[in-house]
């Protein structure tokens, strides 16, 4: 058995989130800083830039986080590569060399508590379920998720996503059913969520930072023709087409 004191229970911290296995916790104030540091601090305070941390119970999920999140483990809880085989380590290699991901992501089992590393970005928890059991993720979003959702590299739909777009030839998918934690450059208060129905989503830049799996992803010019894309000032955009979820940062382009 164990208890932990002055984590969750201290008047400078506050459970911001909590769903599933993973609890959110945001430092309101930096109690550890120097003289000289005073006054980024009370800046930054005001700016709701803090520290976040999550919390995950390993007793209600086998948790898998990005390497070298985690930061410290209390009671039962052991560490495993979740390689299950040559087969699956040479899979995880491969998906790895194309999405830019690590290739071993480890995988924490037993029944105590893990913690990863304070953030200063946004945490956001998203139930798989609601996105049709498959979510495509942009470059450097994944923290941690419940180790029954899989992972697989995603292609991009045409071979311009990438040589035009300035993106890579995969993305990142997450299916199942479970949660997924991600760390986000902006809040879920200035997320916009589009949902299509047969439809088409055209963004010019990269501001969309995941989009459901039932959904194509191209680059396309703007306008009909060439010229029309170069009058129309807008040249190439990114297009999501058909039925499923998006979800969008427009207040800081490119910053994903």
């Amino acid at each position: 058995m164990f208890q932990i004191k002055n984590f969750t229970d201290n008047d400078d911290v506050k459970v911001i989130l909590e769903k599933g296995p993973f609890q959110v916790i945001e430092y309101q104030r930096d109690l550890s800083v120097q003289p000289v540091e005073a006054q980024i601090a009370y800046f930054c305070n005001a700016m709701n830039v803090r520290k976040r941390q999550v919390i995950c119970d390993v007793s209600k999920s086998n948790i898998t986080v990005q390497s070298g999140a985690m930061q410290w483990t209390v009671g039962n809880v052991n560490a495993t590569t979740g390689v299950k085989g040559v087969g699956d380590l040479f899979g995880k290699a491969l998906r790895g060399s194309v999405t830019g991901e690590s290739v071993v992501k480890p995988e924490y089992t037993g029944d105590g508590i893990l913690v990863l590393e304070p953030t200063y970005k946004h945490i956001l928890l998203i139930d798989v379920d609601d996105w049709n059991g498959s979510i495509v993720l942009d470059d450097g979003l994944f923290l941690a998720c419940d180790s029954e959702l899989t992972h697989k590299a995603v292609p991009r739909s045409n071979v311009s996503s990438a040589v035009l777009g300035n993106e890579g030839l995969f993305n990142l998918g997450i299916q199942g059913t479970g949660w997924l934690c991600l760390e986000s450059a902006v809040p879920k208060e200035e997320l916009i969520e589009i949902t299509l129905d047969n439809d088409v989503l055209k963004v010019d830049g990269n501001n969309v930072i995941a989009w459901s799996g039932s959904l194509s992803f191209t680059v396309e010019r703007s306008g009909k023709t060439l010229v029309g894309s170069a009058a129309s000032g807008e040249g190439l955009v990114n297009v999501y087409r058909g039925t499923g979820k998006v979800l969008m940062a427009p207040v800081v382009k490119g910053a994903m």
